[in-house]
Order: structure tokens, then sequence, then C-alpha cells
């Protein structure tokens, strides 16, 4: 008794340790650049507590590559990076000297890719893609159905590459309209040889578990608050930067990404007009500063092409303000006098960055 008591009381100073580097994190708040009102700094609060979640989830409950645990990154509450409301982020860990199989049904969601990502984001705030494979790119059976194989070597059939310091596999399913189209099923397996059951913990495994966590949760936050500085520095248009940057943090291959900040007085609204070129979907967001998508299962922060009404000459005009002004079709600042967005075009056969301007309604 007495030597697992003290075991428990050395292992105490562990806790104290991870409490003090999580709570380093904390220092977005008070940077010279981030907003100072009570909503702003209410949601970087809750954010915060956000990224502690997922990150104990995913590098303490879900960190064993030998027993991958599919999980949800994002949700209608864990919102990180400009999430889409139109996803599903799953993940799981990995590692790039296993093998693995993923087996599902692709239902009929209209999109689907599965990227394999070495994570750097609590060293250098990147994520970059060590292979990519998505629908258009797979084999199925008569029903549907699809296996993969997860590996650094060539397969025959449907193969997503590795490398060997891959960490992750990040899925994203994006959706026209969620309420009618169902998700593929998907199932992610370790098929090379390793153990039959997970090994029993060790003080010196969960140390390492709890620091990469507060690791990531503070280099996650770092690497969102830089990108909203760059944006601000140019408001109310398109942030002109080259796709490469938001790639390597993870963002799909297949994806335009035109990020913006949008900086308004009362009375205000942001006006974005385009033309539509050819392209498998396409979707807009209004985010706060902390690049957290806002409420999407209440409000409408959000647009994409089933739910668009579009110009007689195939345009859109997209309309940011408190209320519908009666033109274009509306999205909901719900609240937010300034923020950021996310404008994205899917497989654009032209990547066409939309006109964005400020009108008094």
């Amino acid at each position: 008794m007495t030597d697992l008591s003290a075991e428990a009381s050395n292992l105490s100073h562990v806790w104290r340790r991870f409490c003090s580097e999580l709570a380093e994190a904390g220092e977005v708040l008070a940077r010279p650049s981030s907003p100072t009102s009570a909503l702003d700094q209410a949601e970087g609060l809750r954010y915060l507590s956000r990224l502690a979640r997922t990150a104990l989830n995913m590098l303490v409950d879900s960190a064993d590559p030998d027993f991958p645990r599919l999980f949800l990154l994002c949700d209608d509450k864990i919102k990180i990076g400009a999430d889409n409301p139109d996803n599903l982020y799953q993940q799981c860990v990995v590692r790039g000297d296993r093998t693995y199989r993923i087996t599902g049904k692709r239902n009929s969601v209209p999109y689907f890719s599965i990227g394999s990502k070495a994570n750097r984001y609590a060293i250098d705030g990147t994520m970059a893609s060590t292979g990519e494979i998505e629908f258009a790119q797979m084999e199925f059976g008569p029903d549907g159905t699809f296996e993969i194989v997860v590996s650094r070597d060539p397969q025959p059939g449907n193969w997503l590459p590795m490398a060997d310091d891959t960490t992750l596999l990040i899925v994203r399913q994006t959706f026209d309209d969620k309420q009618t189209q169902t998700p593929a099923d998907i199932k992610v397996e370790r098929i090379s040889d390793g153990p039959t059951a997970p090994a029993l913990l060790t003080p010196a495994l969960i140390e390492q578990q709890l620091m990469a966590s507060a690791a990531w949760a503070r280099g996650t936050a770092n690497t969102f608050a830089n990108w909203s500085e760059w944006f601000k520095a140019h408001p109310n248009q398109f942030y002109d930067a080259p796709q490469e940057i938001f790639w390597k943090a993870g963002g799909d291959p297949n994806i335009w990404y035109g990020h913006f900040y949008f900086d308004l007085q009362p009375g205000e609204a942001l006006v974005i007009e385009t033309p539509v070129p050819d392209c498998r979907m396409w979707n807009v967001q209004i985010d706060n500063w902390w690049m957290e998508s806002l409420d999407h299962v209440h409000q409408k922060v959000w647009l994409n092409n089933s739910m668009a009404r579009l110009e007689p000459d195939g345009s859109v005009i997209v309309v940011c303000a408190d209320a519908d002004p009666g033109f274009g079709n509306w999205v909901d600042l719900a609240g937010h006098r300034s923020g950021t967005g996310l404008w994205r075009w899917f497989n654009a056969a032209e990547n066409v960055v939309p006109r964005m301007r400020v009108v008094k309604l």
C-alpha cells in the first residue's frame, strides 16, 4: 500500500506540469492583435477549452496506432481552423511503419476524401500531406462498398500512401444537405503484425501523452491566431496567399481556400459577388476571430451550392449582415462586427476570386 501511495504522490507533479503548460495556450487571448470585446474574449476562452478537450481525446484516449480509433475531430461544438459546417471531420492516429485497412460503404455523401498527415502542429503549425485519396479515384463494389489499404509501400487497388512520419488519417465527408444525405460507413483496422491487446498504461506514457496534448492545444491556438493576424492586415478582401500554406495546415488539395477578415460598422454589410465556375461543390461561411465556424445548427451562418439562389446570369450574391437585406443570399453575422470567413471551391475548373465590398443598409 505504501508503494502505491508513493507512486501516486510522485505523479502529482506531472499533472501540475500539464496544467501549467496547457495554461500557456491562454497567451493568445492577450495578444495585442486579439480582440478585447466581451463576446470575442468569451469565445476565446471557450475555444481553448474545446482545444483541450479534443487534444486529450486524440492524444490520450485515441493515441494507440496499433488500435486505431476513428473519432470526430470537429462537431457542432468543437471547432478548429474554419471548420466546414457541411463536413464531418473524422480522424485516427496511425504510424507510418504499420499497415492498415479501411473498409466501408459510400452511401449518398457527395464528397469523401482521406488524407494521411504528418501532424506537426505542436512543432511548426503544419500538418503535411503524405497521401490523399477520394471517391473519384476509388474502385467500389456493386453495392457501393470499398476497401483501401494504407501503407508506405504501394498496394494494388485502392491505396492511400503514408510516409515514415505519418501520424494521422483525416477523413472529410462533405454534404450538400446533411439532413437528407447519408454519411459513408467507415472502419479502420491495423492488418500488419502487432500486439493483440493494448499494453498496460505506464507513468512515462501518460506523461508523454498529457504533455503532447498541452503542446497541441497551444500550437493549434497560436497557428490560427497567426492566420487571423495575417487576414486582419487586409480587411474586407480575400487574403492573397499561395494555397500551399493552407494545404500544409491539413487542407484538402482538391479545395481552393479563400480566407478573409471582415470589419464592419453598425448598419454595414459585407457583399460577396462571383460567377460560379464549373465545380463539384462550393460554400462560404462566417467565422469568429478564433477561426471557429459559428452556430450553424441554429443560425444561417453559411451558404452552399444547394442552398444558394443564383442570379439570372448564373452568378451568386452573398450578403453577410445582421438581418436579411432582401436581396442576394443572406448569411447571418450572428452578432459579430468583425471576424474571419472562408470561401471554398471544390475541384473548380477555374478558381475565381470573388469580389467583396462593404455597403450601408
